[in-house]
């Protein structure tokens, strides 16, 4: 059975449904969450596509990311994502909420286009990356990133990266980890 999303106008109102195939295929707005785990260190845990993604694969992600589902929250949406794609519990008033963006990204390896409006949180996380557990066949895995390596990352580093993550790292994130003393 495919995935069936909402689709929406550029004002975050439900319009329409497709395929999750469909709506990346055509670029049709649409709505996603991330979730960014920092640690203490500051440090980034990001989340490692399969290699067989409909767009951005084997590339770094947020630590979670996900669409809302039909009819669905983008609160209740990030607890479901978090425990399904960490095995974590966690209570919507334990993540920041960073802001909702709308990205429109072209991905030129799959011809595949993401065009959604994206409500991004971060989760301070004092736990261990190996008490992670990755969602199976979803997941290739986390990689651990201090925010100096990151800020310092060359041509070949950058790549590693959906662009679109990559830049909110670098940007808007790092800016929040050094501003709020993490």
């Amino acid at each position: 059975m495919e995935e069936i999303l909402n689709i929406v106008n550029e004002n975050d109102e439900i319009i329409g449904q497709e395929t999750r195939k469909n709506i990346h295929r055509q670029g049709l707005l649409h709505r996603e969450i991330h979730v960014y785990f920092i640690t203490p260190n500051k440090e980034i845990i990001f989340q490692r596509r399969l290699k067989d993604k409909d767009t951005f694969p084997d590339l770094l992600d947020a630590t979670v990311g996900g669409h809302v589902d039909l009819n669905e929250s983008y609160e209740n949406a990030v607890v479901r994502e978090v425990e399904e794609e960490t095995g974590l519990k966690v209570d919507v008033k334990d993540l920041v909420p960073i802001h909702k963006v709308h990205t429109h990204v072209a991905d030129q390896v799959t011809g595949k286009t993401n065009n959604a409006f994206q409500s991004e949180f971060y989760y301070l996380y004092q736990g261990d990356i190996s008490a992670l557990r990755t969602e199976e066949g979803a997941s290739a895995g986390f990689e651990v990133w201090p925010l100096a390596k990151l800020l310092a990352a060359d041509e070949n580093g950058q790549k590693r990266f959906i662009p679109y993550i990559f830049n909110f790292a670098v940007t808007k994130l790092s800016e929040m980890i050094n501003d709020q003393n993490l």
